[in-house]
C-alpha cells in the first residue's frame, strides 16, 4: 500500500473510531491507498480548484486528494461517526479540508465553491449515487458549477451512464448524460478492495460538461425519454401515446420513424423529439 502521508493506516483509523460500514448508508470503505490515489490522479489537475467529496467515510479518498495537491477539499459526510477521523485529517492538512456534516442531497453545492470552479470527486454511496449525478446533470445554469465529475458507481450504473444507442444499457440516464456531457468509464475496482466487499464490481466514471449542448428544454427531454423507455420494447408510435394521441405526427415532425424503438434513437434524435413535443 502506498504511503501518501504520515497519518495512521485506514484499517487502524476504522478500528480506533469503531467505523463499521452501515448498509443503510450505502457504505463500502475503500482502503487501498493505491486505488484512492489513482482516482485522485484521474481528476487532476487539482491545484487550482475546490474539490467536493461526498461520503468520505474514514477519509481514504480525502487523503489521496489532499496528497495530490488539491487546493481545497470540501467533504460532505452524513455519518457523524466519521467526523472525528475526518477532523484528524483536517488538522494534519491545516486549512485545506472543510468538513460539512449533512446530507448531500439537501446541500446546495454552488454555495460551497467560494468563487472557485468545483471538481466533484467521490466514492458515492450506492443508495444515492444515481440521484446525485442526476442532480448535477440537471442544474438550471449551464455550463454548470462543476468542471468535471470523477465518480465511483456500481459497474452496472456506470454502463448506463456511458451507454450509446443500440446498447442494452442505453436508457434515460444515457440520453441525459450524453446530451449535456461526455462520460467515460476509466477503470474497475475489485470488490476485495472494499470493507465490506460489495457483491458487485465498482467502476470509476469521468464526466465533463459540454459547453453548448443541443438546444432543448430539459423537462421536455425528460418527458419523451420517460415515455419512450418506459415501454422500450414497443415501437415509438405506441410508447409515445402517453404523451399525445397523435404520436405518429410527433415522431415524423422529429424526423424519426414511428416503427423505431427507444434504444435505436440517438441523443440528437431524442432532442429533436423533445423539441417537436415542445412545439406541439
Amino acid at each position: 500500500m502506498a504511503q501518501i502521508d504520515d497519518l495512521p493506516p485506514l484499517r487502524d483509523v476504522i478500528a480506533a473510531h469503531g467505523l463499521d460500514a452501515k448498509k443503510s448508508l450505502g457504505q463500502n470503505f475503500l482502503l487501498d491507498l493505491n486505488l484512492t490515489s489513482r482516482i485522485a490522479r484521474a481528476a487532476a489537475p487539482l491545484e487550482d480548484c475546490t474539490v467536493l467529496e461526498v461520503g468520505p467515510g474514514p477519509g481514504g479518498l480525502t487523503r489521496a486528494l489532499l496528497a495530490a495537491g488539491a487546493k481545497r477539499v470540501v467533504a460532505i459526510e452524513k455519518d457523524t461517526r466519521c467526523l472525528p477521523a475526518l477532523s484528524e485529517i483536517a488538522a494534519y492538512h491545516s486549512g485545506r479540508l472543510e468538513i460539512i456534516e449533512g446530507d448531500a442531497l439537501k446541500i446546495d453545492p454552488v454555495a460551497l465553491a467560494g468563487g472557485d470552479k468545483i471538481k466533484i470527486v467521490a466514492n458515492l454511496p450506492y443508495n444515492v449515487g444515481t440521484q446525485l449525478l442526476l442532480n448535477w446533470l440537471t442544474v438550471d445554469t449551464w455550463p454548470p458549477f462543476w468542471s468535471s465529475l470523477t465518480l465511483m458507481f456500481q459497474r452496472e450504473v456506470g454502463e448506463r451512464i456511458v451507454a450509446k444507442q443500440g446498447s442494452k444499457a442505453y436508457g434515460r440516464l444515457g440520453v441525459l448524460a450524453g446530451w449535456r456531457a461526455e462520460a467515460n468509464m476509466l477503470f474497475d475496482l475489485n470488490p476485495k478492495a472494499f470493507i465490506p466487499p460489495p457483491k458487485v464490481t465498482s467502476t470509476v466514471v469521468h464526466v465533463t460538461p459540454r459547453e453548448t449542448p443541443l438546444p432543448c428544454k430539459l423537462k421536455s427531454l425528460e418527458r419523451v425519454t420517460a415515455a419512450a423507455f418506459g415501454q422500450r420494447r414497443k415501437m415509438l408510435r405506441a410508447s409515445l401515446k402517453s404523451l399525445t394521441p397523435d404520436a405518429e405526427t410527433l415522431i415524423e415532425a422529429a424526423g424519426l420513424k414511428p416503427t423505431a424503438r427507444a434504444e435505436e434513437i440517438d441523443v440528437p434524435g431524442f432532442v429533436a423529439l423533445a423539441n417537436a413535443f415542445d412545439q406541439s
